[in-house]
């Protein structure tokens, strides 16, 4: 069995148990997604299945990307993303695989996606410095104070926490509940917030520190 599928977040919610507990959760359309490739461990070193994830029109495919379809017979797709698993023998390249044939309610899984970006941020924001005192006058509010770079060592040490690019890094979620399946829909509810924007491509995989089954 594959241990993963791609998946793109629609965004939060909460639903209600019938003890009348809320349980906010985050809304994952997973799949359906095509297999396109099969990699053994005697022609590839490991064994994998390579998943396609929202059809692509032929059009905009380049012709080393058409070439790859065409071999595998599938209509061409955005994303591709290998998975492990085991006993993948079972499958056939063409498949179509759905989230309920992965995952199951009361499961954990862990969910990678890329945060937010948000552009070039202060130190406050970034590394969450406290700053100098808002009121009379001390002309040191947001500034990030020295970094140390006078005679001695008359550089800047790597690694110093300063201004710069933040966001847009890949992040995963580990040990999410799965709230609910609806094979309906490919729809994937996990308990808690996963990283990216709405609309944004995820990975959603079984969990590897946490696999026991929630009562």
């Amino acid at each position: 069995m594959l241990n993963g599928m791609l998946g793109k977040k629609v965004g939060m919610t909460q639903i209600f148990t019938k003890a009348g507990e809320i349980i906010p959760v985050t809304v994952i359309k997973v799949g359906p997604c095509f297999i396109v490739q099969k990699k053994s461990k005697a022609d590839d070193g490991y064994d994998s299945v390579q998943l396609g994830f929202i059809e692509k029109k032929k059009e905009r495919v380049n012709k080393p990307l058409a070439g790859h379809f065409a071999k595998a017979k599938t209509a061409c797709f955005y994303h591709l993303r290998e998975f492990k698993g085991e006993a993948l023998e079972s499958y056939q390249v063409g498949q179509k695989v759905t989230c309920d044939t992965i995952f199951k309610a009361g499961e954990f899984v862990d969910v990678a996606g890329r945060t937010k970006g948000r552009g070039f941020t202060g130190v406050m924001k970034r590394w969450n410095f406290a700053g100098g005192p808002g009121s009379h006058g001390s002309m040191f509010n947001k500034a990030p104070g020295s970094i140390g770079s006078s005679s001695d060592p008359s550089r800047v040490y790597k690694g110093m926490r300063m201004g710069g690019h933040y966001g847009n890094e890949r992040a995963t979620t580990q040990n999410l509940e799965v709230v609910a399946v609806k094979p309906e829909e490919d729809i994937v509810m996990v308990k808690g917030g996963v990283p990216g924007a709405v609309n944004s491509i995820v990975e959603i995989r079984r969990a590897r520190k946490k696999t026991a089954i929630a009562k």
